[in-house]
């Protein structure tokens, strides 16, 4: 009798155990669909997301902000993890390249922020991809590319050429003649530039000397021989040097000091970063159109998230420019000093 209890004991036992086993197998297949489920409604709101942007480099002060802008971004949504790379300089095309193919191979990110070195060879290399792009600074000319932001070149140095003549008025120039030191010849930023400025010193009352474009490449030391051709073909002075870029600005401002022709000279420089509004103060450069590097990034990878997530995303985004002049270059200076944590 005993022993047959102990049977039923046993058998009891095991039952219990098994249907305790069915119930757990239960309990994590719900779990995991609960789980799935739960995921499915991150996805669809958002949920943890990863932005890949790829600048032209990170080694400079005005790309210094577009970062600023990218991280920010970043900190102010901890549900998107944004990696900012980029080459180690802006003639670094091939160390880009080879970035961006292996970031589209990998399969780690949602979506991309871009900002091209050779923009038509992006667009081989972008050829086919599903995943959203977005350009940022430099336009992509590729079916594959949602949106660019980026400054309005034409219409900033538009403006920028209408406040250079007001400046010359107001210097005591008579004749109101302008002579550009561009970049690189070709190069759509500094085509867009040249255009705008020629229009803005045109409607205001200038002439803008377009046979007597100087190229230098976007480089200081280039512009700095480039205003000294400039001097040589006019002793009695120009009213006018209007730049690409802050660097070749205060170069050609560097290269004409002490010449009683150019002392009033209206010289101006494209970006507005910290060492524009530094020289501006002491002097050197007159004016700079600045552009708002930090709202680029910002943007940008904002927009990036929103297409990822399905929302319509206009093809351009203007981030703004504004003049700087002694009026507010301190403001200006601050301003991108605490982007930058100084």
């Amino acid at each position: 009798m005993k022993k047959r209890i102990l049977a039923i004991l046993m058998v009891m036992a095991m039952s219990t155990a098994l249907v305790a086993c069915g119930g757990n197998q239960k309990s994590d297949a719900g779990g995991d669909g609960e789980k799935a489920d739960s995921n499915n409604e991150q996805s669809a709101e958002g949920g943890d997301l990863a932005v890949n942007v790829i600048l032209k480099t990170t080694a400079s002060e005005y790309w210094g902000y577009v970062v600023a802008g990218c991280e920010n971004y970043g900190k102010d949504h901890p549900e998107v993890k944004v990696n900012v790379q980029g080459a180690s300089s802006e003639t670094a095309y091939d160390e880009q390249l080879n970035i961006i193919e292996t970031n589209l191979a990998s399969g780690e990110y949602d979506g991309f922020v871009i900002a091209p070195l050779q923009a038509d060879m992006v667009v081989k290399q972008i050829a086919g991809e599903k995943k959203p792009i977005i350009a940022v600074d430099t336009a992509i000319d590729a079916p594959e590319v949602l949106s660019f932001v980026g400054t309005g070149n034409e219409t900033a140095a538009y403006e920028g050429g209408k406040a250079a003549v007001e400046m010359a008025k107001e210097a005591g120039w008579e004749e109101l003649k302008a002579i550009s030191i561009s970049g690189v010849e070709g190069d759509s930023t500094a085509t867009a530039r040249l255009t705008g400025y020629e229009k803005g010193v045109t409607e205001a009352g200038g002439e803008f000397l377009k046979d007597e474009i100087q190229y230098a490449d976007a480089v200081a030391d280039k512009a700095y021989a480039s205003m000294e051709a400039v001097m040589q073909n006019h002793p009695e002075g120009i009213a006018m040097i209007v730049c690409n870029n802050d660097d070749m600005a205060i170069a050609a401002a560097r290269a004409a000091a002490g010449n009683k022709a150019y002392e009033k000279t209206i010289f101006v420089g494209f970006d507005g970063i910290q060492s524009a509004c530094e020289a501006i103060l002491s002097g050197e450069e007159t004016m700079s159109i600045a552009q708002n590097a930090y709202e680029m990034g910002y943007k940008a990878v904002e927009i990036c998230v929103e297409a990822i997530n399905g929302g319509k995303v206009d093809e351009f985004i203007d981030s703004g420019s504004a003049i700087v002049n002694k009026d507010n270059a301190q403001e200006q200076l601050d301003t991108l000093k605490s982007y930058l944590g100084q």
